[in-house]
Parts: C-alpha cells; structure tokens; sequence
C-alpha cells in the first residue's frame, strides 16, 4: 500500500474484453481476470473491446485529471495490423497527418506522429481469428500525443487499410513488456508516477 493509500497496476488487456467490470453486453470484463482487485479500482484510457495491450487500473481518481487533462501530452504507442501492404507514402502521410472523422461529424486532421513499417513481434500471441486471415498485410508501430475517439484505426482506413489488430504497448515508460495477455502487475506509486512522466502528482494528492 502506498503513502498515500492508493494502488496502480498494468495489466495486458486481451481481445474482446472491455474496460470495465460491468456491462450489459456479453463481452469478458476485467472482472474476469484471475486476480483480485482491490474495492474503487477503474481503469484509466480505456481501450474498446477489440483492442488489446496495456491498460492502467488504480483506485486513485485523480489519475485520469494528471494523465490526459492537463497541458503536457502523453506519448501512446500502438502495436498495429493492417489489410495490405503499406507503402513508405503512406508512412510519410500518417506521420505527417491525415483528415479523420470525429465525434459530432465533423473532420480532424491528426497532428504529426511517429510511424514505422516492423516485421511481426516475435512471441506475440496469435489470435485465433487471425487464423481465418489471408492476403498480404502490414505491421506498424504509431506513437501519438493525441487520443481521439478510435483514432488509430480511423487514421489507417483514411488511407485504405482497415485495422485488424491493435495492440498498445506503452503509455510513456509505461511498457507493456512480456506480460502475457490477461496478467496483471501492480506497481509501486512513485515509479508509476515517473515512467508516466507525472512530476506533480505529489502536489494533486492534497
């Protein structure tokens, strides 16, 4: 328990689950994991049921505030898999912007981003729908600052590549690492707080 009675954990989130432990829907919930959560715990930058990756779960509610609201942004990286192959245009066109629909119909055109071509990890679980999944596709790496709503897969299938797996891998140096989908870690608070780059967390405490 920390100095100041919270608890933080990371867990690898798996496919079809959602960010939550309660749903109307019948999709696996985070109550489903085989670990045992402490009473308040929630999830922070929640992903949608058909992504995967890591994942922030904490009972302290001021995380949220210090982590996506305030003025400094936040590094995201995404593991991604898309329909075809990808050319270095395309590449460039993703780092450099491109138009998406958002929220209330209107477009955005994203800011300047990271983007690499990669060869698919080694290790990565497979899915098992992956196994139905012929024709050529790509892998990218995609490191934003920005998060709007389902804003990787808009920002591929802009240039006609339709995501068909995403995977965050780590939120700052936050990593996602070799835990296995389904597995929790907690972590200490101050080194929470250091790799997500949060200098004033003290200071929002009081």
């Amino acid at each position: 328990m920390s100095e100041t009675g919270h608890r933080y954990f990371i867990i690898n989130k798996p496919y079809n689950m959602v960010s939550q432990f309660i749903s109307s829907h019948n999709v696996g919930l985070l109550g489903d994991l085989d670990f045992e959560f402490p009473e308040g715990i929630h999830a922070i930058g929640r992903l949608d049921n058909l992504s995967e990756g890591l994942l922030i779960l904490t009972t302290n509610k001021r995380v949220t505030k210090l982590l996506f609201q305030g003025t400094v942004p936040h590094r995201r990286t995404y593991l991604v898999k898309v329909r075809d192959e990808v050319t270095e245009e395309s590449v460039q066109l993703l780092r450099t912007g491109v138009s998406i629909r958002i929220r209330g119909g209107g477009y955005w055109t994203t800011t300047p981003c990271e983007v690499d071509l990669v060869q698919r990890p080694a290790g990565l679980f497979p899915l098992r729908k992956e196994q139905k999944e012929y024709g050529p596709h790509s892998w990218l790496t995609i490191t934003l600052t920005e998060g709007k709503f389902h804003q990787v897969r808009k920002m591929t299938e802009a240039l006609r590549h339709r995501c068909v797996r995403l995977i965050r891998l780590s939120i700052e140096d936050l990593v996602l690492g070799d835990l296995q989908p389904g597995c929790v870690r907690e972590i200490e608070e101050e080194t929470f707080f250091a790799q997500l780059k949060i200098d004033n967390w003290r200071v929002e405490q009081n």
